[in-house]
């Protein structure tokens, strides 16, 4: 194997199991409130599930048609790749099991306890009894397997029982499954008794009335024990010219749950025969992942666990802040077409969007609206604010992008409600997602229109939103407007290659773009001048962007990085990278925001975006780059950079041993960036109110 030094990148597969493991140590920090733990157990678990349906299933792909692909895997072949993801997930499995029976240890000096069919109490058992018969009996469905001709289709979102009846009089063995009903919460809070409180997970509660479930069976033995599949989610959009891209999506959304299995996951202490039975029938190979697990699958549903009003094991809730200047009362439209604000949230409340909509939606002055959609909320306002535009008569234009991967079925859903109240769809282009974060509204003004818009690094998810770090910039600029009514004629008329004047967009010209912003920092440091580089995206994997970067590095640059999830490029190796410091932040909030700032010799630019440094980013969607003109917003985005760059709390270096190493203090007191930044808004707030 090649020494680090021979190294160029790391593999982004790995890179991104290093960036679970992060929220995995989220879930082991005894600093982290006991049911935030539970959470972050619950969102390393999901993001795993999406790791094997995406990118593990098509690393798979390319190693069963036999190809290598070494050249885009940043040197090691398909076949070694699909083996060192299983023993790195195996190792990561066997942690997360560790983490939560430490945490359940943890819950019961809080008098909160998680119990096994095996200690329900005669009280409990009348409770569970009732609850059983009234809600969880019609769920289910249990289907003997066999005498089917045809083994059932096992869906990768669900978790099953599998279940052994050993029968009497003979030595037959029957084996069935149970599907785990998803209508119902995962979790059963059982009455507390002497200030305790008591759950169970469904999965016990019908272990507990197996007998009740298989009386028509003469057995002597009956066990059940959880197995989960997950299958490949890649969608294969057919190329009949007589659907639309709505029936076409559909179709594939549907055919999804047949995917190639890619991932089997069992109860390790499942019967070797019960084991061997599932396997031959679902027809899982050695070269799928084939993954012992402990008793409980679908530890995802851990995010939903119920806090039983411990609101002192949870992170306190900042109240979101608002935005200095932009009150919620009056006309939002008046105020931005003054200047230009900044929406940072969730540290600021994002109902300034909805807001905006609203009023846009009800001014008689206001004649149409353009916006894209990637991801929405489950009763999505901004859906609700369109419909009300376009029943006000306005011209409403939507870009919803129905491959937005596993929202498909919701996009689809609010697609044919937008279609029904007369609002005019688009669909996207072949071949690109639209990932940009766009929205504008033409409105006439004294005989003059005049337009306003915003501009995201997030969708518009009000959901999401109080999680999820993203910037929104608030602007009349009617040059980067006029841009914007560009990217939407490129949506209808897209074989036309529009030119932008403010805003850079992929996939014509955000690579070149940001490669001769590089390159200029190179010519100042080669030139002696003072020159730096900061950049905050999710991640980072293009390769040429990362030899462009260590270029940049040889030439002199300062180079921070922020790079919340995978970061294929090796920070600070002599000669190659030594400029180059790459940090990640893994907190309560998911940082999710890009910022993009380049020195330029103390005349700094500042650049948001919806676009990561990723090859599908740069060339294989529609992204858009805005630059930053308002000095105030601009010095506003720096202080946000360096203020994540100051912490020494939840920071984490990249580095080629994927180790997370954390960012010592050094003495310094504790500065945690997420707190630091949300107290940041708060001075800028309480400066206003003394104002005033």
């Amino acid at each position: 194997m090649n020494t680090v030094y021979e190294q160029k990148y790391i593999d982004r597969e790995k890179s991104w199991l290093a960036f679970n493991a992060r929220v995995l140590q989220e879930a082991a920090d005894i600093s982290v409130p006991l049911l935030d733990r539970l959470r972050f157990l619950g969102i390393f678990s999901n993001n795993l599930d999406e790791f094997f349906r995406v990118r593990y299933a098509a690393i798979r792909r390319l190693s069963l048609s036999g190809i290598s692909g070494e050249k885009y895997l940043g040197g090691i072949s398909a076949q070694q790749l699909v083996k060192d993801i299983t023993e790195i997930v195996i190792q990561q499995q066997s942690e997360s099991l560790r983490i939560l029976s430490n945490i359940e240890a943890e819950l019961e000096t809080e008098n909160i306890f998680i119990i096994t069919e095996n200690e329900i109490t005669k009280d409990q058992e009348e409770y569970l009894k009732n609850f059983f018969i009234e809600k969880l009996s019609p769920e289910l469905v249990t289907i003997i397997l066999n005498d089917l001709a045809e083994f059932p289709v096992l869906k990768d979102t669900l978790g099953y029982l599998a279940v052994r009846l050993e029968m009497n009089h003979t030595e037959e063995v029957r084996y069935a499954v149970i599907e785990i009903p998803k209508t119902i919460n995962r979790f059963v809070v059982l009455p507390s008794h002497d200030d305790k409180n008591y759950i169970i997970l469904i999965d016990d509660v019908i272990r507990h009335n197996l007998s009740s479930i298989f009386t028509i069976f003469d057995y002597k033995s009956v066990s059940a024990h959880m197995i989960k599949i997950t299958r490949d989610a890649q969608l294969d959009i057919d190329s009949d010219l007589s659907k639309s891209m709505l029936e076409k999506i559909a179709t594939s959304v549907k055919d999804r749950r047949i995917g190639e299995p890619v991932r089997f996951i069992y109860d390790q202490l499942i019967e070797p025969d019960t084991l061997q039975f599932f396997l031959e029938k679902m027809k899982i190979i050695s070269t799928d992942s084939i993954i012992p697990g402990g008793r409980y699958h679908n530890r995802r549903d851990y995010m939903n666990f119920p806090n039983l009003g411990r609101y002192d094991l949870l992170y306190k809730t900042n109240l979101p802040l608002p935005i200095p200047g932009l009150s919620m009362e009056g006309s939002i439209l008046e105020k931005i077409g003054k200047k230009d604000y900044l929406l940072n949230a969730p540290y600021q409340s994002f109902s300034y969007v909805t807001k905006f909509l609203r009023e846009a939606a009800l001014d008689p002055k206001v004649t149409t609206i353009k916006i894209t959609l990637y991801r929405l909320a489950k009763n999505s306002q901004i859906i609700s604010s369109l419909i009300n535009a376009a029943k006000n008569g306005k011209k409403v234009t939507v870009q919803i992008e129905l491959q937005a991967r596993f929202d498909e079925a919701s996009n689809i859903s609010y697609a044919e409600q937008m279609q029904m109240e007369g609002i005019e769809l688009i669909f996207g282009i072949k071949g690109l997602k639209v990932h940009s974060k766009i929205c504008v509204i033409e409105r006439i003004d004294e005989g003059k229109t005049k337009r306003y818009g915003f501009i995201s690094t997030g969708n518009f998810n009000e959901s999401t939103a109080k999680i999820y770090t993203d910037v929104t910039l608030f602007t009349s600029h009617q040059q980067i407007l006029k841009d914007i009514s560009k990217i939407f004629e490129f949506f209808d008329i897209n074989y036309r290659v529009h030119r932008y004047k403010h805003l850079i967009v992929s996939p014509h010209y955000t690579r070149s773009k940001f490669v001769k912003l590089i390159d200029r920092e190179i010519l100042h440091a080669l030139a002696g001048r003072k020159t730096y580089i900061k950049l905050k995206m999710n991640s980072l994997s293009d390769f040429k962007m990362i030899d462009k970067l260590y270029e940049a590095s040889n030439a002199g640059v300062k180079i921070q990085l922020q790079v919340r999830g995978i970061c294929s490029l090796i920070p600070g190796i002599p000669g190659m990278s030594e400029n180059i410091e790459a940090i990640s932040i893994v907190d309560n909030y998911l940082e999710h925001s890009r910022v993009y700032i380049f020195g330029n010799a103390g005349l700094s630019e500042v650049y948001i975006s919806s676009a990561d440094f990723m090859t599908r980013n740069l060339d294989g969607r529609v992204e858009v780059t805005c630059p930053i003109y308002d000095m105030a917003i601009k010095n506003e985005l720096i202080d946000n950079f360096n203020i994540a760059w100051k912490g020494n709390v939840k920071v984490r270096f990249h580095s080629y041993r994927l180790d997370n190493k954390y960012k010592a203090r050094n003495h310094h007191a504790i500065f945690r960036a997420q707190l630091e930044t949300y107290k940041y808004y708060q001075n800028k707030v309480n400066a206003i109110e003394e104002v005033v």
